[in-house]
């Protein structure tokens, strides 16, 4: 699991507003996969259903139940030279597909155990040596990240209405993120702080008064093994692995349970919230039919991160065809963004198992990182650094 993917932010974005995914040229982004050799073959596309078609409940609500693997190479956000465009044409899915081609081939090349120890002060993700800044957005500072071969984003990119999306966000109409508020620019900026840091190889921490390394409570969530905050939601996005979701439903409960990291959203069907001060890391789901759409409503969340007291997400289910969901969001959180933000792709039905996740970050390294904070700082006083 990567810091930066799920523990810095849930957007993805660093404080100044720029992306993991601005970091690199635009073939190479993770939209690079997408549209691809798609076309007309390999894509996932969108259409509507005849209502007799649907799987209903017994009492003729639509039943979503089943598993469901909404991996996609389209990215959260549009890239900026885009600007407003909401599909791509055929042209320039054409050329990202053959860019992604020959990226995804070099990353994902045999990786030789006969290799040279990393250079000092660490190395870049594999298949990103000529572009590191790119490649640390995929591990946990320069300590080399994943092969290529361990993700499963997905093979292309998904279609609405016939047209291939250049993001999952759609609102703002740049398909980005809106900016965040002061408040939330300096919250975000003050958390971020506490665990990202160059990787200088010392106890660069000794003299503050609490370290990152004080205690395991206050490691990441996704580090410690507890949250994995985008397969979860909400809103749920997708991400390098593991995008695999189980729904079960029943006439008053809606479950979704994420691959990683087996977290389980139980939404309670016409209910109430609990009072405010009662707070949740995934909020409080509670959950009304609008016609065929089943909408879910989830405040009372606990601040992290970027999310605060006040955010609420709504989310909306409903069905694009026998196999597949239409999954829509919005965020509203007047403490963090200066205007709500949406967004909405498929979900397809998949005949794949969920598997147990087992998390082994948690279960064998966090004790190696807590070890090794404490070599170095031994390391540093000894040497006289207090």
């Amino acid at each position: 699991m990567t810091l930066d993917e799920e523990e810095t932010d849930v957007t993805g974005d660093d404080v100044t507003g720029e992306t993991r995914e601005d970091r690199r040229s635009w073939p190479r982004r993770v939209l690079a996969g997408t549209v691809v050799v798609v076309m007309e073959f390999v894509a996932c596309v969108v259409g509507s259903v005849a209502a007799q078609d649907e799987p209903r409940t017994a009492s003729g609500r639509p039943d979503f139940t089943g598993t469901y693997d909404p991996a996609t190479v389209t990215p959260l956000q549009r890239p900026v030279e885009l600007g407003d465009r909401l599909s791509l044409t055929r042209e320039q899915a054409a050329e990202i597909a053959r860019e992604r081609a020959e990226f995804a081939a070099n990353a994902g090349r045999w990786s030789s155990p006969e290799r040279d120890a990393p250079p000092v002060g660490g190395a870049s993700a594999f298949g990103f040596e000529d572009d590191p800044e790119a490649g640390e957005a995929l591990g946990a500072g320069r300590v080399g990240g994943y092969n290529w071969f361990w993700v499963d984003q997905g093979d292309s990119a998904f279609q609405i209405d016939g047209e291939f999306r250049t993001s999952i966000i759609t609102d703002p109409q740049n398909g980005r993120m809106p900016a965040m508020t002061e408040d939330g620019r300096e919250k975000a900026a003050a958390r971020v702080a506490a665990f990202r840091h160059e990787n200088t190889g010392t106890a660069w921490w000794l003299g503050r008064e609490v370290g990152p390394y004080d205690d395991i409570e206050l490691r990441p969530l996704a580090e410690r093994c507890i949250l994995s905050r985008s397969r979860s939601g909400p809103p749920a996005r997708p991400s390098l692995y593991n995008n695999t979701k189980r729904i079960v439903q029943t006439e008053d409960h809606f479950m979704v349970l994420a691959e990683q990291i087996h977290d389980a959203r139980i939404v309670r069907l016409n209910s109430e919230h609990p009072p405010p001060d009662v707070t949740f890391f995934m909020g409080d789901s509670i959950g009304y039919w609008e016609g065929d759409t089943l909408v879910v409503e989830t405040t009372n969340f606990r601040e992290h991160l970027d999310t605060s007291v006040q955010r609420k997400v709504t989310e909306r289910f409903s069905r694009l065809g026998p196999d597949t969901l239409l999954y829509g969001f919005t965020v509203e959180d007047p403490a963090t963004w200066i205007e709500p933000w949406s967004g909405e792709y498929p979900w397809r039905q998949t005949s794949a198992k969920l598997y147990e996740y087992a998390c082994h970050e948690g279960n064998y390294a966090m004790g190696g990182i807590m070890r090794g904070a404490r070599i170095l700082e031994r390391e540093a006083l000894e040497a006289g650094n207090r």
